[in-house]
Order: structure tokens, then sequence, then C-alpha cells
């Protein structure tokens, strides 16, 4: 028999599984139910009315979150000359082309996101098998295969979003910490909802956001009301 915690039962009084939260009241109730000796995350999963075994009602992108992540992105960059350099004097913990793709197929994977110019996508793309996998095969839809490798290399030290719906057509995603403020939270919030919102596909059909939920690293999950 499985054994259930007692911080599990703790949270779980904590929520009526029928209700449906305000944001501002659920955030309330994450913040009282804490109770890990690290900081939790903030993380929402968007249920969508799309069918996800469909290309072309599949979602993905990116929302630059206005209060950071609260976390240290480690982001590679494939560019060379003046993109490279740009690259890192925005911050970039790794630049390179075809160096940098030997290092990964030799077991490198000290990084979360990977950012490359059009050009460079040529040496990326032999790293299809080990990339994509991983989640992190740039792509054109959530900016990171790009010209404008400054920027792209900024919002993703600032605090960057990306969001892609799995099978279920479901969107998992973190929006930053529990120790933020209430008003950073729904900020961030706020964004990715209006960026998912954005790419709505055009074949999706009936109620887009059919369900949102709230939830922290170890805290309960709370349905939220409809925008």
């Amino acid at each position: 028999m499985t054994k259930i915690s007692k911080r599990h039962t703790d949270n779980k009084d904590l929520v009526d599984a029928e209700k449906k939260y305000d944001i501002e009241e659920a955030i309330t109730i994450l913040k009282d139910a804490t109770n890990a000796k690290f900081e939790e995350s903030i993380d929402v999963a968007i249920n969508l009315g799309i069918d996800g075994k469909l290309s072309d009602q599949n979602v993905r992108g990116s929302a630059i979150l206005p209060n950071g992540s609260g976390k240290n992105i480690r982001v590679i960059v494939f560019a060379e000359g003046e993109d490279a350099e740009a690259a890192k004097s925005a911050g970039a913990d790794e630049v390179g082309m075809d160096d940098l793709a030997e290092k990964i197929k030799s077991g490198f994977s000290d990084f979360e996101l990977v950012i490359s110019t059009p050009s460079s996508m040529k040496i990326v793309g032999q790293l299809g098998q080990i990339l994509g996998p991983k989640g992190v095969m740039p792509n054109p839809k959530d900016g990171t295969v790009t010209k404008n490798i400054k920027d792209a290399v900024n919002n993703a030290k600032k605090g960057q979003a990306m969001f892609r719906n799995d099978k279920g057509g479901i969107i998992h995603c973190s929006i930053g910490k529990l120790n933020f403020s209430e008003q950073a939270i729904k900020e961030n919030f706020k964004s990715l909802i209006d960026e998912i919102k954005k790419n709505r596909p055009a074949s999706a059909k009936g109620i887009f956001i059919k369900m949102i939920t709230l939830s922290s690293t170890m805290g309960p999950g709370l349905k939220l009301k409809e925008n």
C-alpha cells in the first residue's frame, strides 16, 4: 500500500477539488501550503481544446516573463562571426559551430536552451537525435532560430517560458518561484496566457483554453477560473 505523506494530506485539505479559484486566491493558498526546504517553482498546466496528434493544431512558442523565471538558464548558441560575438556579449554560456556540435556528440549536456542562426541549422540539424528527445531542438516558432541572436539570448537570460503542448493537448510550464510576490506571479501568468492565445491554431475549433491548473513543486493543484 502506498504511504500518503503528511504534506500531501495537509495540502489536500487546503483545496476544494470541485472549485475554480481566482488567481489571487490560488497564489495565497500555494504560499500558505509551502513547507519544502527549497524554493519551489510555480507551475501551470493548460488543457487546450486541440488534437495534439495533429501537426496543424500543435501550439508552440515562447513568452517573456516580465519578472523573470527565478532560474539561471544555461544557453548555448550556434553562430559565427558577428553573431557569435553578439551571443557572447549577451551572456551565452557556450558559443560555437562544428566544435560545439562535436562537444555535444561527445556527451556535453550542461544546458537548458539551444539557440541558432538560420545559417547554422545545417550543423544543428545533425544533432536532431540528441537535441530532439531533450526538447531543445531550435525552432523558429519559439524564437530559438533567429537572426537576432543578441535579443534571443537576452530574453532567455532575463526569463522566458518556452511552451509546447504534449500529445494530450496540455502545456506544462513554469512561471517563476513561490517566493515571488503575488503581483509578479500574476504578471508572469498573464504574459504566458496571452502568448498562448496568440498562437491559437486556425484549425482549432470551439473552446481553446479548456482548463488551467496552478500548482507549486510540492503543493496542491488548483483549478483556475476562466479569464
